[in-house]
């Protein structure tokens, strides 16, 4: 998760021919075989978005069973990067207050993800 001044963080939205097209989530992805978390959400960050993760810190680990899968996500805040979020793959990116997280389109998945910023009174700004 990336966070910027104003308790606002960062949201990626699903393209077309993707699960759950249109949709929208906290940028990442899954782990390759092998690979740790921390190495995992560099990796994706820097082909998604072409920042490189100066430091993170686990927030939360949350399971989600879709009707088609059952997910895990190891969710993290970055606390420091270099480079400006950019829309690497195409999808669409926009920057959302952490207390409109709930009715910006948000995935299922994503939900605990949302009430545990806004338990932590709606995150910090970007490091």
């Amino acid at each position: 998760m990336i966070h910027r001044a104003g308790g606002q963080v960062l949201i990626s939205g699903r393209r077309p021919g993707t699960h759950l097209a249109g949709g929208w989530e906290f940028p990442g992805g899954k782990l390759d075989p092998g690979e740790t978390p921390l190495a995992a959400l560099r990796r994706e960050l820097a082909e998604e978005l072409g920042i490189e993760v100066l430091a993170a810190e686990p927030l939360l680990q949350c399971r989600h069973a879709y009707a088609d899968r059952l997910i895990l996500l190891d969710v993290w805040t970055v606390l420091r990067h270099a480079g400006e979020p950019r829309a690497l793959e195409g999808q669409p990116l926009r920057w959302e207050a952490i207390e409109r997280l709930h009715a910006a389109g948000m995935l299922p998945a994503d939900r605990p993800v949302i009430d545990a910023l806004l338990a932590a009174g709606g995150g910090s700004a970007e490091r």
